[in-house]
């Protein structure tokens, strides 16, 4: 029997990093679904170290180099050094890729590649193929981004509140942390700018949102930009279950015992366990490891806590010991089953945009606890837009305190208190379901993507 036959082969080019490839995982998925071939590209020292092999269910897997196979981001001496050799290896061995695939029944008409990499869009439009931006952040936050390259919005931000067309009003707090500390991160703050360095080449781009949940800011970004909303990219299972064996969440780049968590959040009762987790970057300072450790407990309800093996030793003294059947931590943990089961009361979260659009379409309402980079603009949608959360306040010395852990886990759990939450939270849910089910606004932007690429790939 001969190779299958598709309607095109799509390569996808996530940042090297967990949160930046599940969600092109998923949307992946959502592209074979409709009768792409689809390669996703991985560095080589990721693929190494997760044991791929050449395919995750559906997906074909294939690598290219970011100049350092052998450690990855850690065996850089600087986020400036890994960008400038992520470029150099990662442009001359994409060509490879691109080349190696033109000689098959089936060559790449098009590249998805996360703008964080503007150079893939170069190397796609050298080999002539048609090219989107994936973005994985929201379209409030790209579009703040897209004001600052252009000139729009300077930085730093001279006053506030801050008006962006499309966007509620920003004060200091709710803008990306590079806006308030633009010399603190200085190659990262290049990077988000540099996402539009050259997307006037990009023949779409993809947002991971949906229409109704950023309506007014995608209507004024799209007479900018071509953008179509394509998310959530939240697997099927959860959503419209239009997806055979879409169960499996993606890649996890931390060792992850789900039966632990899934075992024990069964024996709760509904709605009355508070989920921490702060993804795969965070770095809270002790003093904040111990007063979120203290505000839990005071909380009384149960409390699951995702806390990285390398962050353990942060924990206060005894509070392991003193868990009891009320506290479970772990260091890693199976988040969307988690977050669908009835037994979750509320998601303590630092609000990176897959825990934030994962809550929005389970109907979970959160605790919002940004750090750094989108997560304070999202943290501001989830409170005052969204309505589906509250957000904590820091104090004089920068720390949120245990009493207001407290507060705030309260705020959102105690039944009398929570009702529009919760009705918002339904809301939001059943919009992320319309969007990805047939005839959704997110299903017909994927299905004009396809007829698009498919049509200007046939020769």
């Amino acid at each position: 029997m001969g190779e299958k036959s598709y309607r095109g082969h799509v390569l996808l080019l996530p940042y090297p990093g967990q949160g930046h490839i599940n969600p092109m995982l998923h949307f992946s998925r959502r592209l074979i679904s409709k009768g792409l071939k689809v390669t996703l590209v991985n560095s080589i020292f990721i693929s190494n170290s997760m044991n791929f092999g050449s395919s995750i269910g559906s997906v074909h897997l294939d690598v290219i180099s970011d100049g350092f196979d052998n450690g990855g981001f850690a065996e850089a001496a600087s986020i400036d050094e890994y960008l400038v050799r992520l470029k150099a290896a990662g442009s001359r061995t994409l060509a490879d890729l691109i080349k190696k695939y033109s000689c098959s029944s089936n060559p790449v008409g098009c590249l998805i590649y996360e703008p964080f990499l503007p150079w893939a869009l170069d190397v796609a439009k050298e080999h002539g193929l048609y090219a989107a931006a994936f973005f994985t952040q929201p379209c409030a936050v790209d579009f703040i981004y897209y004001n600052i390259h252009h000139k729009l919005l300077t930085v730093p931000v001279s006053s506030t509140p801050v008006s962006i067309s499309g966007l509620p009003l920003l004060e200091l707090r709710d803008m990306p942390s590079f806006l308030n500390m633009p010399k603190s991160y200085p190659a990262y703050f290049e990077m988000v700018l540099n996402q539009f360095s050259n997307t006037e080449k990009a023949d779409y781009i993809l947002i991971n949102t949906f229409y109704k949940l950023e309506k007014e800011v995608v209507d004024v970004m799209s007479k900018v930009c071509p953008v179509l909303t394509i998310g959530p990219t939240v697997p099927s299972i959860y959503l419209d279950k239009r997806i055979e064996d879409d169960d499996d969440y993606g890649l996890d780049l931390y060792s992850l015992d789900a039966s632990t968590s899934l075992n024990w959040i069964s024996t709760k009762p509904p709605r009355s366990v508070v989920y921490v987790a702060f993804g795969s970057m965070a770095d809270l300072s002790d003093k904040q490891m111990e007063e979120l450790a203290w505000g839990l407990k005071r909380t009384n309800f149960n409390y699951l806590w995702v806390v990285r093996t390398s962050e353990q030793a942060k924990l206060p003294k005894g509070f392991m010991q003193d868990l009891g059947d009320k506290g479970l931590v772990v260091n890693w943990s199976p988040q969307v089953k988690l977050l669908r089961n009835e037994a979750m009361g509320c998601f303590f979260t630092h609000c990176g945009w897959n825990s934030t659009i994962e809550a929005l379409s389970l109907g979970v309402p959160m605790v919002a606890m940004p750090q750094w980079t989108d997560q304070p603009p999202n943290a501001k949608l989830v409170e005052d837009v969204w309505k589906v959360g509250i957000r904590v306040k820091v104090n004089e010395e920068g720390i949120v305190t245990r009493e207001e852990i407290e507060y705030c886990v309260n705020e959102v759990m105690v039944e009398e208190r929570r009702k529009e939450m919760r009705r918002n939270c339904e809301k939001w849910r059943e919009l992320a379901v319309e969007a990805i089910s047939e005839g959704g606004t997110s299903d017909k932007n994927i299905d004009e993507f396809v007829s698009k690429l498919t049509s200007s790939t046939r020769h």
